[in-house]
């Protein structure tokens, strides 16, 4: 699903206007991204929780030459499945 069919799926579920739900959808994309920035876990109940990760530094060989290189420490963001979401999934 596409950002476009979310807006639509929602504006007619909703009653509201494709335009109206775009601005929604926006803000709480915009909010979503400011909480994580902040280190912020946020978490939906029943749907899943995106948390910020941190990944190690690490050393990694390239295959071609075998030359090794330096990965430094970098950040990522994680979710993880809420239960109700997954056995919808899997029902």
């Amino acid at each position: 699903m596409k950002k476009s069919e979310l807006i639509s799926a929602v504006a007619g579920k909703c009653g509201l206007s494709k335009k109206d739900v775009n601005a929604v959808i926006d803000a709480t994309i915009e909010a979503i991204e400011e909480a994580l920035k902040a280190g912020e876990k946020v978490s939906f109940i029943g749907f899943g929780s995106f948390e910020v990760v941190t990944r190690a530094p690490r050393v990694a060989r390239v295959p071609g030459t075998g030359k090794e290189i330096k990965i430094p420490e970098t950040k990522a963001v994680k979710f993880k499945v809420g239960k109700k979401l997954k056995e919808l999934v899997n029902s």
